[in-house]
């Protein structure tokens, strides 16, 4: 990753054949003076020259994946640094290099850093701009469905060791995100339906039936209950851990196919794994546990495990999940709704991982 000095690009493009431009949708995550606004729609990409003028910053590294036309002008002396999206530069020497990048240029406590990417650049992108000088200004404008609905909200930053995905990180709000629902139309089918693993996972944590509703709505629909969720619990001391529902098993499948199960693919997978679980232990009727199945199915999203994979290497890595504080610990839904399990009988996990 190199950066370079750029004029400023020329504006991206209007998808013409999406949906009419209309005021977006604003949604607000309340964490007192950190507050930020979420806006969600077409084109407000446009918007963070904007942004920038009321976080007050002087000059801005702008870390895009993106081409030029889908990497927007901030607005005030800029560079562009190019990053690659994919969990294979989501790492700790990406960190340097762009911590490297931002003190070549300059940046200050005064300025900002901005992301323009998928997930795994927005969580990069995070952490870095929470570790230099101990923190500046970031805004994201997530360009996957994935980032959109979970990654760029919430101000959880983190790459990967090689013991585990997200193992080190930081809490570092952003100062705005910019969900621009024209950048879904650059995104291969695969990767559009990668996103929907974080939609379909929302469903049982109270997001509700989003598969009838247009797209804009499901975003927003994610982003206000992660907004409720991390106001409530900033750091994860308690009901954050709803937010990781499926998560567990799909860490480690990422880990156990080396990537090539996306993130939101291995969640959907996770998800199901999930309601089998809770079945196991008797939390769930068979009617709910159907209900995990049949909803991440819905989203045309695969629901059993990935050939070939092995049992006891998927134990072994959701034990060095970061919520297994006391043995295997999962997100599970209950009677009560879901909450944090911890200390499942490893039979009971390997029962769950037989049905799938």
């Amino acid at each position: 990753m190199h950066p370079t000095r750029t004029d400023r690009p020329a504006p991206a493009r209007s998808d013409r054949s999406g949906p009419d431009r209309t005021e977006p949708a604003r949604i607000e995550v309340p964490l007192g003076e950190r507050a930020y606004p979420v806006l969600i729609g077409p084109g407000v990409r446009h918007r963070l020259p904007a942004e920038v003028a009321r976080i007050g910053a002087r000059r801005v590294v702008v870390v895009s994946a993106r081409p030029a036309q889908w990497t927007p002008d901030p607005g005030v002396p800029h560079r562009v640094v190019p990053a690659r999206d994919g969990e294979h530069d989501k790492n700790l020497a990406t960190v340097e290099q762009l911590c490297r990048a931002f003190a070549e240029f300059g940046l200050t406590r005064a300025d900002a850093v901005v992301s323009c990417g998928g997930g795994t650049t927005t969580d990069v992108v995070g952490l870095a701009a929470g570790l230099y000088h101990r923190g500046i200004a970031v805004i994201h404008l997530p360009t996957s469905l994935l980032a959109q609905v979970d990654a760029s909200v919430g101000g959880k930053t983190a790459v990967n060791l090689p013991e585990g995905k997200n193992l080190v990180g930081v809490y570092w709000q952003p100062r705005a995100v910019l969900c621009d629902t024209e950048h879904l139309s650059t995104l291969p089918e695969r990767e559009r339906r990668n996103g929907y693993g974080e939609i379909a996972r929302a469903h049982f944590i109270g997001a509700g039936e989003l598969r009838d509703r247009p797209v804009t709505e499901q975003i927003a629909a994610c982003v206000a209950l992660k907004a409720r969720v991390v106001a409530a619990d900033e750091r994860d001391a308690g009901l954050r851990h709803i937010l990781n529902y499926g998560h567990t098993l799909g860490h480690a499948l990422e880990r156990a196919t080396d990537f090539a199960l996306r993130h939101g693919e291995a969640v959907g997978v996770g998800t199901v794994f999930a309601g089998r679980l809770a079945g196991v232990l008797g939390r769930i009727g068979a009617d709910r546990v159907a209900e995990h199945h049949d909803v991440v199915a819905g989203y045309g999203l695969d629901t059993a495990l990935p050939a070939g994979v092995d049992h006891d290497e998927l134990i072994a890595l959701m034990r060095r999940d970061k919520k297994a504080t006391a043995g295997l610990s999962f997100v599970l839904d209950g009677a009560a709704g879901p909450d944090l399990v911890a200390d499942v009988p490893e039979p009971a996990v390997r029962a769950a991982l037989a049905r799938m």
